[in-house]
């Protein structure tokens, strides 16, 4: 690095050039976040760009070296708003009180709540606290004096009840996923009605090449606008497992439109492996599609195409087959 500091200094493009591919050869996990730092603070965007890409794909190795707490703020900030990042946001919560407390040292300041909120300052909200299990956050950041009592009062009411409070914290997914997000769609019609008392809506699924998943869309209300409270699973069929779930609600406008339920993280799927999508909803009928697709498939520009095929689950479904039912539409990155 400060091989790469002389030579920009002195204007000598040949040994930036031979510094910057020796960093990128001995990029690791355990140097991404020290490299990251010099690399912004040297205006090279190619090697940052390579340090968070690492860090991206070995989120918790990255997170856990000894270079992690030395960022600067501005640093933590740049990683902290990625959606990529490989990591549940219990832990991520963990590492960032860890670069706080390690801030209030090299700031001489005590290691008090009040000074590590201090010093997190514009990074906090970054953090994602609706992606947590209520354990999560009970355990950790309701605890750690870091959130204000009402924070800490609204992020519970939005784990627990519909209508969810509005909370300052996004609760988009990091989903690890690199590319377009896709969507398909089983039904070729929308009708009305469709209702609910506890029993799960199932439908069986395979892909002909590996995917990500990382929501359902789901109908709602016929009766205007309305709140719903659901689950949705997906499970492997074969070993009965589930691989992806979330307790969660949806708010719809009572027209016929499809409404979108997103995974707290992203669920692959293997090709020509069976797995059921499953969605417990709670609240008044809603629409369902009719005319269902036993093959649908989804083709992008110079990509290969997926072929999406359903098969009824057995059991009690609350109706829901390939011709008709809920769970018209699934979220994917391929």
């Amino acid at each position: 690095m400060t091989t790469l500091y002389t030579a920009k200094k002195y204007a000598v493009p040949a040994l930036e050039a031979h510094c910057v591919d020796f960093l990128t050869k001995h990029l690791r996990a355990d140097n991404a976040f020290l490299l990251l730092t010099q690399a912004r603070l040297f205006d090279e965007p190619q090697l940052a760009s390579l340090c968070l890409d690492t860090i991206d794909k070995n989120t918790v190795d990255a997170i856990n070296a000894e270079g992690f707490t030395d960022i600067d703020i501005n640093t933590l900030c740049a990683v902290l708003q990625r959606d990529t990042l490989s990591i549940r946001e219990s832990h991520l919560f963990g590492a960032a009180v860890r670069w706080a407390e390690a801030e209030c040292q090299r700031q001489q300041l005590p290691v008090s709540t009040e000074n590590k909120m201090k010093v997190l300052g514009k990074a906090l909200p970054l953090i994602r606290f609706p992606l947590m299990t209520v354990e999560e956050f009970a355990a950790g950041p309701a605890q750690s004096g870091i959130l204000s009592d009402r924070e800490v009062v609204n992020l519970f009411l939005h784990f627990t009840v519909n209508p969810k409070p509005h909370v300052d914290y996004t609760d988009r997914p990091r989903c690890c996923l690199r590319g377009r997000e896709c969507s398909i769609t089983r039904f070729q019609q929308v009708e009305s009605r469709w209702g609910y008392s506890g029993t799960s809506d199932r439908v069986r699924f395979t892909v002909s090449r590996r995917i990500t998943v990382v929501g359902f869309g789901l109908y709602g209300s016929i009766h205007g606008p309305t709140d719903y409270q659901v689950n949705i699973q997906i499970v492997e069929y074969e070993k009965n497992q589930i691989v992806g779930q979330n307790d969660t609600g949806f708010s719809c406008d009572g027209t016929a439109n499809i409404f979108r339920v997103m995974f707290k993280e992203s669920v692959e799927i293997l090709p020509n492996v069976c797995y059921t999508a499953c969605a417990t909803l709670k609240g008044p009928d809603s629409h369902y599609g009719t005319k269902g697709l036993k093959k649908v498939i989804h083709e992008l520009p110079n990509t290969s195409k997926t072929c999406f095929y359903f098969f009824s689950s057995p059991g009690n479904n609350n109706g829901t087959s390939v011709e008709d039912g809920q769970i018209p539409e699934i979220i994917f990155y391929t």
